[in-house]
């Protein structure tokens, strides 16, 4: 089974405050699902059209538990604390 690996693209992040919180809930549920912070951080170069703002990469078992952990109520929760306080761009995909 393939790993699964969750990447989060920032394109802007107008509340710094709330972005703190939710990763201070969101971590926790993260990482009790088995996701493992390969990166994190502000990107040092963009090319291509993307954007020098911060960029999250987890490893996690599989593809379906990156979705599970995605969809959990854990997640939801962190999640609703970052609600309009960024604009970013998520994608889950297999690994090779």
């Amino acid at each position: 089974m393939a790993k699964g690996y969750w990447i989060a693209c920032y394109r802007s992040i107008s509340d710094e405050a709330a972005l703190a919180r939710y990763a201070a809930l969101a971590g926790p549920v993260l990482t009790a699902a088995g996701g493992r912070f390969l990166a994190r951080g502000k990107a040092q170069k963009a090319y291509e059209g993307g954007v020098a703002q911060r960029v999250v990469i987890l490893e996690f078992d599989s593809v379906e538990t990156a979705v599970a952990t995605y969809e959990s109520p854990g997640y939801q929760a962190a999640l609703a604390v970052l609600k309009g306080a960024a604009e970013r761009d998520l994608r889950i995909v297999p690994g090779v």
